[in-house]
């Protein structure tokens, strides 16, 4: 699964802007008074203007070459601090083999740059912006994982492992919805899961906006 498109929200629009421009250096696609857009390897990332009393933060993770996490964090730690849990400011998901680091925007967004290696990515050069491949994680929160996990399931989006209530990812290895229960804690974060609304676009399958009426997450 891909995600060609994601929209999220954000009352730090300018902010934003120089920070990907600036520091993940990044080409603005798109320039407008209420959204810009940057590409993300195969994916355009846009945001959005937030209404004024709104405050949203997302996590997503951007796949780079499998051999190439330590170039990576080198060439972000002299632009930003990492993300810290556990003493440490990198992770290696042994049952995913795949090595991850964490940093924030000036929305608050939890990125995540993580490197698979079960994908056949690897690359000899040295490591840029250009290698990102494409965000490979959106994360979603509702208030009950097992029963939201369903509905993605009967869109045609399998498990990528087993049902956890507190956290289950569906999809692949090149796009996962990373369904976790509301209030859970972003891991490498300080911040509590909240759902905001956003946008997705697969490849194959379409647009899909994710809202929230009530207590119930909606896909529409």
């Amino acid at each position: 699964m891909k995600f060609t498109e994601i929209k999220l929200f954000t009352n730090k629009l300018n902010e934003l802007k120089g920070f990907y421009k600036d520091v993940l250096e990044l080409q603005i696609v798109n320039d407008n008074i209420n959204d810009f857009s940057v590409e993300i390897g195969s994916t355009t990332l846009t945001f959005k203007q937030s209404q004024a009393d709104s405050e949203p933060f997302y996590h997503f993770a951007i796949n780079i070459p499998e051999n190439k996490m330590e170039e990576a964090k080198s060439w972000i730690q002299p632009k930003i601090d990492l993300n810290i849990e556990k003493e440490s400011d990198e992770v290696f998901f042994e049952s995913w083999n795949a090595h991850a680091i964490y940093f924030e925007d000036p929305s608050g967004n939890i990125l995540e740059f993580i490197a698979r290696h079960n994908l056949n990515n690897a690359v000899e050069h040295r490591f840029s912006s250009g290698d990102f491949l494409n965000i490979s994680e959106i994360g979603l929160v509702v208030d009950e994982v097992i029963p939201f996990v369903r509905k993605l399931n009967e869109l045609g989006v399998p498990n990528w492992r087993d049902d956890s209530e507190g956290l289950t990812p569906v999809g692949d290895e090149n796009g996962l919805f990373i369904t976790v229960k509301d209030g859970r804690r972003w891991f490498f974060s300080k911040k509590d899961a909240k759902f905001y609304p956003f946008e997705v676009t697969i490849e194959e399958m379409g647009a899909f906006s994710f809202n929230k009426q009530g207590n119930e997450v909606s896909i529409n």
